[in-house]
């Protein structure tokens, strides 16, 4: 869920516009593109990448562990089912709005073939300093920067913001995992959280979450047990009773997914949640300075 530089990453859909544009960032930044997926342009070069058929056809010539989908969604099923039909083992869906009967047959797939899905509707990975996948400014030195807090956002956006304060903070990350906005999440928040905990380049964890689901709760159940500090924000506290706010999952019914249940979840796990994301970068440093363990000892 980590990407290194070391991953082989197919890109699906390499040709079209934000295809192009996002492999030629990706490849600048240092993301080992192996191949890149048309099946109308098969055996031509894009940006100075191999062009197969299918995902079949370029893991069996080159490789590839990692693939990102630059895919329209009535397409997105039989390219990320193909995916992991050829041993893709972590799929990064930027594709948003698939039909729900499509991804849950992605998901299906994924479960019997082995394959780890990001998504759909995720804004990518980032591993500053190494590589990215996605559409995230990885490339932009104002955002991001070399570190050791990770970072977990539904929101591509709000995780940009994040890691912007933190930047000019001064706290650099160690990773950004954007599990997406989609109501079907391959890789939920307690995924993400336990990838980031055994991560031991990771010494702290930001959780930028929003009302809807029981991600948020789920996640909390986890970091009762864990050792490094936690900082959380939860985007949605001032939104209607039963409205669906930006995300096809912020969706709360009842007390379910409120913005009140997440957070005393949060806090009861000793998670520190911030009202705004400007308090993020101060809780952060304050987390490292005092020491999760001496925070749970106390408790």
């Amino acid at each position: 869920m980590i990407v290194r530089k070391k991953d082989r990453v197919i890109v699906l859909g390499i040709t079209g516009k934000q295809g192009t544009f996002w492999t030629e960032k990706m490849i600048a930044y240092g993301t080992n593109v192996v191949a890149g997926i048309n099946p109308k342009r098969a055996g031509e070069t894009h940006v100075n990448v191999p062009i197969f058929a299918s995902t079949a056809d370029a893991v069996a010539t080159v490789g590839g562990e990692v693939g990102v989908m630059f895919i329209p969604p009535p397409m997105a099923k039989d390219a990320a089912v193909s995916a992991a039909q050829a041993g893709i083992k972590l799929l990064v869906v930027l594709t948003e709005h698939i039909p729900s009967q499509d991804v849950m047959a992605i998901h299906a797939a994924a479960a019997k073939h082995g394959t780890r899905i990001v998504g759909p509707n995720t804004a990518g990975l980032v591993t500053p300093g190494e590589c990215f996948v996605g559409i995230m400014p990885a490339f932009v030195p104002s955002v991001f920067k070399t570190g050791r807090v990770g970072v977990i956002s539904r929101s591509g956006s709000l995780g940009t913001l994040v890691c912007l304060n933190l930047t000019r903070a001064g706290i650099g990350q160690s990773a950004f995992i954007g599990i997406g906005g989609d109501p079907m999440l391959g890789t939920t928040t307690r995924d993400a959280l336990e990838a980031l905990d055994r991560d031991a380049g990771t010494d702290a964890v930001v959780i930028v979450g929003e009302i809807g689901g029981a991600m948020e709760e789920n996640a909390a159940e986890y970091a009762r047990e864990m050792r490094k500090p936690m900082v959380a924000f939860i985007a949605g506290a001032a939104a209607p009773a039963g409205k669906k706010m930006g995300h096809a999952g912020a969706i709360v019914t009842g007390n379910a997914g409120s913005y009140a249940s997440k957070r005393k979840a949060l806090e009861a796990a000793g998670v520190v949640v911030v009202d705004t994301p400007a308090q993020i970068a101060p809780a952060v440093t304050a987390g490292l300075r005092a020491g999760r363990v001496s925070a749970l000892a106390s408790q």
